[in-house]
């Protein structure tokens, strides 16, 4: 399987039109892509009017979007590196809110080898391979503010 370099600006850029074309909740919430690599992406959303509760601390809808996006990128990275179209979803999440998000959130997930595993099985055995990945919640303080875990379905 070859191997491309893909740029953090790109992957921003795919990110953005996916909001604009496919999932109008990403282009609501404006979730940043700080860094994106093999083994790590983060990514933050503002807390903000569009994304804060009666409690003035983040929606749990908008938790759930950054966690989408943190654990669900890592399958479009490894899409373009491979140069295949990758189909991806998520079956199931896990959610546990350890603390009121009241700053800006940044989501952290160091599931990329896991994904990239995925992806390649799915590129040999030309099936749709499931897998765990954790994503948890840091607010600006760096305390850990909710934590989940989301099985993503891959298939190249």
């Amino acid at each position: 399987m070859k191997s491309n370099s893909v740029s953090i600006r790109r992957m921003r850029w795919m990110l953005f039109l996916l909001g604009i074309f496919k999932i109008p909740l990403l282009a609501f919430t404006k979730p940043r892509l700080i860094s994106v690599s093999d083994e790590e992406v983060r990514v933050r959303i503002r807390l903000r009017r569009r994304t804060k509760n009666h409690l003035n601390s983040m929606y749990f809808g908008a938790l759930a979007i950054g966690a989408d996006v943190a654990g669900g990128i890592h399958a479009f990275y490894f899409s373009e590196k491979i140069g295949k179209k990758v189909s991806f979803a998520f079956k199931s999440m896990q959610a546990e809110f350890l603390k009121r998000a009241e700053s800006d959130v940044t989501f952290v997930c160091t599931s990329g080898k896991i994904i990239q595993a995925a992806v390649e099985e799915s590129f040999t055995k030309k099936e749709r391979i499931n897998q765990q990945v954790e994503v948890l919640a840091f607010n600006t303080t760096d305390e850990i503010v909710a934590r989940f875990v989301l099985e993503i379905s891959v298939r190249v």
